[in-house]
């Protein structure tokens, strides 16, 4: 197969697995609200996802690591999700409430299990391959920011039609996201060969730790948007479906501008600075959100996004293919995925459940800006002293 055509591979399945993101993410937390549950037990129900990622990350990532190809894991993980997301309409046969929960807790505990490593092992089997080739990451991740963005609205036209059928457009778009896979030439797990390398070793990587540190309080705060954002633009503000989904078209649309320069800007900032920026850019996300309450307006604000999920993501990826030993490629972008999409959404959502319904959500982005000024302060000094012991050294 000619470079270009698995250039236009990687194309597609970023389109695919991000096209999935928002299906999934965006329009979840209604369908729960839909179901009938308060605030608590959606957070309980979205936090499952992190949960899960918990125990998930490190098999996957260590799987990746240990399979003859990383691709064969991914297509256990996208055919799995695909499977179990045809399940989630038999919530409706159930007529109490805790029956609907207790339903529904297995489901999403099933579904998560498969979903939660997706995005970690697509950029461990991408960064690598494309690393042999000198093709930058950037443009190709913008490839799922795009189908996020488009998915986002077709979603939001499906979910106004009829709510259930963005479950059989998830299902459609993972067994596209399967055959593509299977077209990639393999990328091969580097401990495939019986050398056995722990995933914590990383942990020594006093940088990484730190980088790390940053991204579970950002991401934390990041949890709490994705989990209660969708039920209070549509609740409190009065926006429909649609709307929520422009919004989020929105928000990723204005991703684009940063993947476009990402390598120049890493590269030419350094790691430690765009994130403490990133970081002081969501912080001011959540004060307007908090200062903001017309439903229109909070369109412009959502475009602040492109400075805050996609710089943690794109840097701290790139920054482990660069600095991560190849034996535990995959551990580390599941590592990663662990503490971003594990521990911090589990505060997000099940931390920032109870104080939504103590104290509103509106007041909880108020919560979450401060939160995230402080991590400008506290990183942003831990960083200026890490450069400083490094020139040093």
């Amino acid at each position: 197969m000619s470079d270009s055509k698995i250039l236009k591979r990687f194309f597609a399945l970023y389109a695919a697995t991000y096209m999935t993101n928002a299906v999934y993410g965006t329009f979840m937390p209604v369908y729960l609200k839909n179901l009938g549950f308060n605030d608590i037990q959606m957070g309980s129900l979205l936090a499952l996802a992190p949960f899960i990622a918990i125990a998930a990350q490190p098999v996957w990532g260590t799987a990746g690591d240990r399979a003859k190809t990383k691709n064969f894991i991914l297509n256990i993980l996208l055919s799995g999700g695909a499977a179990t997301i045809l399940l989630y309409p038999l919530s409706s046969l159930f007529g109490k409430l805790e029956y609907k929960f207790a339903y529904m807790f297995a489901i999403m505990s099933v579904f998560t299990f498969f979903q939660t490593s997706v995005n970690p092992l697509s950029d461990a089997i991408t960064l690598e391959y494309i690393d042999s080739k000198g093709w930058k990451f950037g443009p190709i991740r913008m490839a799922g920011t795009l189908g996020f963005a488009v998915m986002s609205v077709v979603a939001g036209i499906a979910a106004k039609l009829n709510f259930e059928a963005i479950f059989v457009l998830y299902f459609l778009i993972s067994i596209s996201a399967v055959l593509i896979v299977s077209g990639l030439p393999g990328v091969k797990g580097h401990q495939s060969q019986g050398k056995k390398v722990p995933m914590w070793l990383l942990l020594k990587n006093r940088e990484l730790v730190l980088l790390m540190g940053i991204s579970l309080v950002v991401q934390t705060t990041l949890g709490f948007y994705y989990s209660f954002f969708p039920k209070y633009y549509t609740n409190d503000l009065g926006a429909d479906n649609l709307l929520l989904g422009l919004g989020m078209f929105i928000s990723a649309v204005s991703e684009v501008p940063f993947l476009l320069f990402a390598d120049r800007v890493v590269k030419k900032l350094g790691v430690h600075v765009t994130l403490t920026a990133s970081a002081g850019v969501v912080a001011t996300r959540w004060l307007l959100l908090f200062l903001v309450t017309n439903k229109y307006a909070v369109l412009g604000i959502n475009a602040l996004h492109g400075l805050s999920f996609i710089v943690f993501a794109y840097s701290l990826a790139t920054y482990i293919n660069a600095n991560v030993p190849k034996e535990l490629r995959a551990s580390g972008q599941a590592l990663n995925g662990l503490v971003g999409m594990g521990i911090a959404r589990i505060l997000g959502s099940v931390v920032g459940g109870f104080l939504s319904q103590a104290f509103g959500t509106r007041q909880v982005f108020l919560f979450t800006s401060l939160l995230d000024y402080c991590a400008v302060a506290v990183f942003g000094a831990l960083f200026i002293m890490a450069c400083k012991r490094k020139v040093k050294a």
